[in-house]
């Protein structure tokens, strides 16, 4: 149906004369700012999901608003596709190069612009790293809510363009509910504002529509944030239970009581286990079958009384024990294995294929229960840590990329659970994107009108179809194919022009 209706293809890519248009990039970005030694462009191949690979013939690292709008000018001219991208932490695929196709990479563009603590904003660089953000304006008691859990080195950009949460996101939303206004590079070369200085502008939200669209309709080069006032107090749960059915019942017994916390996390047996290996907070009971951390913020008695709500809950659902953590530093080693539950996967196994889904808090018992037999079914280990707050899963698959059938195999049980979140009411994705990895999927969430109504929001924007093409929308490809491409030949040779 999209074909007939003259919207941009995601088509096969044309053979270019990449010397012509190093040289060309050069002429308007300098020669640093570009990349084309076969061993610098490996550093660009891939993103955070590693089993992808692509190397990008060329990338350039531009440094300003005018520089991007520059070099996406050239590709407009000469009909070359581009991607965008950040700090590579992204596990989607979303930054994956694209055969014969130029990478634009923002993280040079790392300044904080602007710092207006009056009017509780802040404007930066898409190169920014979250946490930057926090450090900046945390001495005069403000901080930024998104809080991914790669935050030490994800970037503002990136978070932008995959709509990011993290722990907070239950109570405070995604990187959308604190994103004011934009600067964007549209992909004929053209710079636009959208959004402003104020959370609620008249109009159509362009600045919603632009937030999670993956680099498919731009690039933004400065992103107006809002910021909060620190709260007054904050205490940290942790609830340890022996069986799963009950911490998730604990779930929907605190959010039904009226009390949404900050946080609301939940680990298995098999990631508490990991964590304690690798991290070793000595606070995280080894046979507990699954815990919860709950952070609850506010003005002190407000904090108190969630607090003891919460402890009572917990314990009527047959919680062994409840332990809080009022002090900043045990606040912090509460939430440390949390944070590092994805790395310390790395202990367990050479790799691990991590999905992202979202369903009903209700269904969460019956869905970790259907991800185990899932996980027995095809013979792999799964660890589950996630937001359990707002549904959120995150499936750690454990595999060895080395054994050749592996990865098609995760990939299939990864698959398998996304369209069990989809059967349960959910969604394929909460926070990391769609990207290369998950758009087959996108037919088992929406309709053929569906699909076709972004399509048309896309060509809107990016009518060549050069912005970031082949992501996010269904192919007529399989999945992974162009993913999993190999290098050409034509690009193997060591070349500065």
């Amino acid at each position: 149906m999209v074909s007939q209706l003259n919207l941009p293809q995601d088509r096969p890519p044309e053979a270019q004369d990449w010397t012509a248009l190093a040289q060309e990039f050069a002429a308007v970005l300098g020669k640093k700012a570009v990349v084309r030694r076969q061993e610098e462009l490996l550093v660009y191949e891939c993103d955070g999901l590693t089993s992808y690979r692509q190397r990008p013939p060329l990338v350039v690292l531009p440094r300003t608003t005018e520089q991007v709008a520059a070099a996406v000018q050239i590709c407009d001219r000469n009909n070359v596709p581009f991607v965008a991208r950040g700090a590579g932490t992204g596990l989607s695929g979303g930054a994956l190069p694209v055969e014969n196709a130029v990478l634009i990479v923002t993280a040079p563009m790392n300044q904080i612009l602007n710092v207006d603590l009056d009017n509780q904003r802040v404007t930066v660089q898409p190169g920014v790293i979250n946490t930057w953000v926090t450090q900046a304006v945390s001495g005069a008691g403000f901080y930024y809510a998104p809080d991914p859990s790669s935050q030490t080195v994800c970037s503002i950009g990136g978070n932008v363009a995959e709509n990011s949460g993290g722990v907070h996101c239950l109570k405070y939303g995604v990187t959308t509910n604190h994103v004011l206004g934009l600067k964007l590079v549209l992909p004929n070369g053209e710079v636009v504002e959208i959004g402003g200085g104020v959370a609620e502008p008249p109009g159509y939200d362009l600045t919603g529509v632009f937030v999670g669209s993956e680099g498919t309709l731009g690039i933004v080069t400065e992103i107006t944030l809002r910021i909060l006032k620190a709260p007054e107090a904050i205490n940290v749960l942790l609830a340890d239970f022996t069986s799963v059915e009950a911490a998730g019942a604990t779930v929907s017994d605190i959010i039904g009581a009226g009390i949404i916390p900050a946080g609301l996390e939940m680990m298995d047996n098999f990631s508490i286990n990991a964590v304690e290996d690798v991290v070793q907070t000595a606070c995280y009971p080894r046979d507990a079958t699954a815990i919860l951390l709950i952070e609850i913020d506010g003005l002190p008695a407000e904090v108190a009384a969630s607090r003891d709500r919460i402890a009572a809950l917990c314990h009527q659902n047959g919680a062994r024990q409840v332990t809080v953590a009022a002090d900043p530093e045990e606040r912090l080693r509460l939430w440390k294995g949390r944070k590092a539950a994805f790395a310390a996967m790395g202990k367990l196994s050479p790799d691990y294929y991590v999905q992202d889904g979202v369903i009903p808090r209700t269904q969460l018992p019956y869905v970790l229960r259907e991800i185990a037999a899932l996980g027995e079914q095809h013979g792999y280990r799964v660890a589950n840590v996630f937001h359990a707050g707002d549904g959120n899963l995150h499936p750690l698959i454990l595999y060895n990329n080395q054994i050749p059938g592996q990865l098609e195999a995760v990939e299939a049980l990864g698959g398998d659970i996304l369209k069990l979140c989809v059967q349960v009411g959910g969604s394929i994705s909460g926070e990391h994107g769609i990207g290369a990895d998950k758009r087959c999927y996108m037919a088992d969430m929406f309709s053929p009108t569906d699909l076709e109504t972004m399509q048309w929001v896309r060509a809107a924007w990016n009518p060549k179809g050069l912005a970031n093409p082949t992501k996010l929308f269904p192919t007529p490809r399989t999945c992974g194919e162009g993913a999993r491409a190999t290098v050409d030949p034509q690009f193997t040779t060591l070349e500065r022009f």
